[in-house]
């Protein structure tokens, strides 16, 4: 009922999708192996457990070794110790952005930036409605001056 090829490719399916449980970006190179070893088993290169277990332990590994480092930046966002904050900031310095809740330097309030609510602060006050200019970035709120200052 279940062919080898089948079971490796549902191997391989349960493995890429256990990646999103486990985070790590380790065991969807796993899940890729396992569907290397069907196709091989599929194409008649592997016949025997140990050869099929062979295919799927060498390219796991060598997937894994020279892959993951490359994948994983694509991934992960800001890493603080191969990026610095200012290249990763300089994408928000000088937008616009439009002030959904009043803000002034004693209450914090918020804005749209790229279409999605943003916690804000400034050193000046701000009626809802105004647009402001993003001066930086602190975490997930944006520091907000008015636009010319």
């Amino acid at each position: 009922m279940f062919t080898p090829e089948l079971i490796w490719f549902i191997c391989g399916v349960v493995l890429a999708l256990l990646e999103f449980a486990v985070p790590g970006v380790i065991l969807v190179f796993f899940g890729v192996g396992a569907w290397i070893t069907a196709l091989t088993t599929y194409l008649g290169l592997t016949e025997s457990t140990a050869s099929q277990l062979l295919v799927f332990a060498s390219t796991s590994v060598i997937l894994l070794f020279f892959l993951r480092s490359h994948i994983r930046s694509r991934f992960s966002g800001f890493v603080s110790d191969s990026q610095s904050p200012e290249q990763n900031l300089d994408e928000f310095t000088g937008k616009s952005v439009v002030v959904l809740e009043e803000i002034t330097p004693m209450k914090p309030g918020k804005v749209e930036f790229k279409g999605a609510p943003w916690h804000a602060e400034s050193n000046e006050t701000f009626k809802s409605g105004e647009i402001g200019l993003i001066e930086k970035a602190e975490g997930l709120t944006l520091i907000i001056k008015k636009r010319g200052a």
